[in-house]
């Protein structure tokens, strides 16, 4: 597609983008875009992804780093489908930056993310997008299975508990390496999310994240080491540990998110 099209993208954020039309269905199909939903979709490059979520939803909205490709996405559509042109709306902007004042308020995520920033775009995205309800993202397998990671798994981490804090998220499916164009050499997969209907406890998401970055920044100690810094002491820790009902010779990979923040609204409880 990228011959047919004219233009070679520049891959500034090493993404590799889908050419195969049974796939882009099939994302299509898993992420069930339905005729109310405004898609977002972040890096869209030649335009294979966007092509196949026109015809389901009322808008797809594009946000594309590159400016060349973010150019040639509305001839593209407008060549491939013309009659769902007016669906698309193409933003020309970082999606680590962009929010809800640029994009308006979409109600799914249907994306294949830059490898090396897949996780960052996608909290960001939850964080500032509360219209987000539903998602389906592609993303490096390993990425897939720290995403979806439960607790007590090998994988289980910040990114596993950040991403729960906001949805319950799931492993979805493995992606081939010849879909994709250049051919990566990394596997792909599925990761959906439905977005919780409210958080898992009564305590500031910034808090919590505290915690929860205390706890893995040394994942082999136990929770009354690690978040000794977090609390100003081991004891302290310890104490609001208790608190929360949690073992203080537990690790951070054995806690849920409902954990983490118990421990977070027990110090939010005192102040």
């Amino acid at each position: 597609m990228a011959e047919e099209i004219g233009v070679r993208p520049t891959k500034k954020l090493g993404q590799n983008f889908v050419h195969d039309a049974n796939t882009v269905r099939r994302i299509v199909w898993i992420a069930g875009v339905s005729a109310e939903d405004v898609v977002l979709e972040v890096g869209p490059g030649l335009g294979s992804l966007t092509l196949a979520l026109l015809p389901h939803a009322r808008e797809v909205v594009a946000v594309e780093i590159d400016p060349v490709l973010a150019a040639k996405l509305p001839a593209t559509v407008a060549q491939r489908a013309p009659d769902l042109a007016d669906r698309l709306r193409v933003v020309t902007a970082d999606a680590m930056r962009v929010g809800a004042e640029e994009i308006g308020e979409p109600t799914a995520l249907v994306a294949n993310l830059p490898y090396n920033v897949a996780v960052p775009v996608v909290l960001h995205l939850l964080e500032q997008l509360p219209s987000l309800r539903s998602g389906l993202v592609m993303v490096q397998a390993e990425v897939a299975d720290r995403l979806a990671a439960e607790p007590g798994s090998r994988v289980y981490g910040v990114p596993s508990v950040k991403a729960a804090w906001y949805a319950d998220v799931r492993r979805t499916s493995n992606v081939p390496r010849g879909v994709f164009w250049p051919v990566p050499n990394v596997d792909s997969g599925l990761v959906s999310f439905q977005r919780r209907e409210k958080p898992p406890a009564d305590a500031p998401r910034r808090e919590v994240f505290a915690v929860v970055d205390a706890a893995f920044a040394q994942r082999r100690k136990t929770l009354r080491a690690a978040l000794s810094g977090w609390a100003g002491s081991a004891a302290e820790a310890e104490r609001l540990l208790r608190a929360a009902g949690i073992d203080p010779a537990q690790r951070g990979e054995q806690l849920t998110v409902t954990e983490f923040a118990a421990i977070a609204a027990a110090r939010a409880a005192e102040s």
